[in-house]
């Protein structure tokens, strides 16, 4: 007996028996397209959060302030954060040949108002004119801020469109030349952003304003530290000396001590740094998920080694008549296994299907980044047929192995 009609036989066994082939499918189907289902929006998830972080500018560095210093003076102690204006001004000035561009960053949130309309909680970012070269936010009506604004701690504001709807209903409404009011102070839109969507971590980039940096800390958030300090390297090469750079500065003008970096009172980041970790956590995950995807698929195989002793069972006389008119252990092996696999087979196609289907639902559902590899798809095929091989064996071999005698008695 040759393969092909091993597995005609074993089709036509599955066929006798439909609703149990079913179930016994039923775990490798949602195995297969859970695994394909968690790998793809995994995937999406990390291809879209390193898209966003790229599309900032693979030549960005951000320095952060660390834990805040207790310094005594005057007879007490004051708390004071790290960064402040002239940190960035130093950073811009010292550092020609590696940095192009230093942009100054305070950052909180702001209720908005204009006209019967309110907004609370909107993020009001104070930033100086560079920041819309180093950050990537490119303005479609009107202007950005400039560096006279800056210098006269100007009233003056640029909106994203997100922020527009919310304020007038229409995310086309040009708000160039109008009055809104940011934490019961007039400010005057003079500039609205190009529609960014959604970032990295699923933020809304387009739900903001940015005031000046110098506005913001002395009229909005009465501050006088800064949140960050964006820099611009000028090319890619130029990243680990322009850090080193940095830190060194800083070290410098903060007075700090060794041991290093333990002593520092910031910490300086590059975009390839926060994607290669965002990758990794997003992979963690996606492995987590497919790992307990995978035990479906080890329930699945259970339940085929389960079904198949039990149609041994069942078929013990057919086994007994198929030896005795010829047909060898191996003729019986191959049946047995050939069913298991066809059953783990079929089953993986069908969660492929349920699976790729499912997710772009999913994704388009909520809204998420979905990629679907095919190599994964291969190989969520080529696991449940593994699968059915492993949990075939041992109800084929036990068949293989019956007494042909011993099959033709049986009740």
């Amino acid at each position: 007996m040759n393969i092909w009609e091993s597995v005609k036989i074993a089709l036509r066994a599955l066929r006798s028996n439909k609703m149990r082939t079913i179930l016994t499918m039923l775990g490798i189907i949602i195995g297969v397209g859970a695994v394909i289902a968690m790998v793809a929006i995994g995937q999406g998830a990390a291809a879209r959060i390193k898209q966003q972080f790229e599309s900032m500018g693979t030549n960005l560095l951000t320095v952060r302030t660390g834990n805040a210093k207790i310094r005594f003076g005057g007879g007490g102690s004051t708390t004071v954060t790290s960064l402040v204006p002239a940190d960035s001004k130093a950073i811009a000035s010292k550092f020609p040949d590696t940095i192009a561009l230093v942009a100054s960053v305070s950052r909180g949130n702001g209720n908005l108002k204009y006209g019967d309309k309110s907004e609370p909680g909107t993020s009001v970012i104070g930033a100086t004119p560079e920041y819309e070269t180093v950050a990537k936010y490119p303005v479609e009506e009107g202007r950005f801020l400039n560096q006279q604004d800056e210098d006269g701690r100007a009233r003056v504001a640029v909106i994203g469109r997100t922020t527009v709807e919310n304020l007038t209903g229409d995310r086309e409404t040009n708000l160039v030349g109008q009055n809104i009011e940011i934490n019961q102070t007039n400010f005057k839109v003079v500039g609205i952003f190009k529609e960014k969507g959604a970032g990295a971590f699923g933020q809304d980039q387009d739900d903001l304003v940015i005031i000046p940096c110098s506005t913001a800390m002395r009229r909005v958030y009465n501050r006088t530290y800064l949140s960050e300090i964006d820099v611009s390297a000028k090319t890619e090469g130029d990243m680990d000396l322009a850090t080193e750079e940095i830190v060194n500065l800083m070290r410098e003008r903060h007075k700090l001590r060794p041991p290093f970096p333990d002593n520092d009172d910031f910490n300086v980041r590059s975009q390839a740094q926060i994607v290669a970790a965002s990758a990794e956590s997003s992979s963690t995950m996606t492995s987590l998920l497919g790992g307990i995807a995978l035990v479906s698929l080890m329930v699945g195989g259970i339940g085929i080694m389960n079904i198949m002793l039990v149609s041994v069972t069942e078929r013990t006389r057919e086994i007994g008549i198929r030896k005795a008119v010829g047909a060898t252990s191996h003729n019986i092996l191959m049946q047995f296994l050939i069913e298991a696999v066809t059953i783990a087979t079929i089953g993986g196609g069908i969660g492929v299907a349920l699976g790729i289907g499912g997710s772009e639902a999913l994704g388009k559902l909520l809204k998420w980044s979905v990629l679907i590899q095919p190599h994964v798809v291969v190989l969520s095929v080529l696991v449940s047929a593994a699968v059915g091989i492993f949990f075939g064996i041992y109800p084929a071999r036990k068949a293989a192995q019956l007494n042909p005698i011993d099959a033709l008695r049986f009740e």
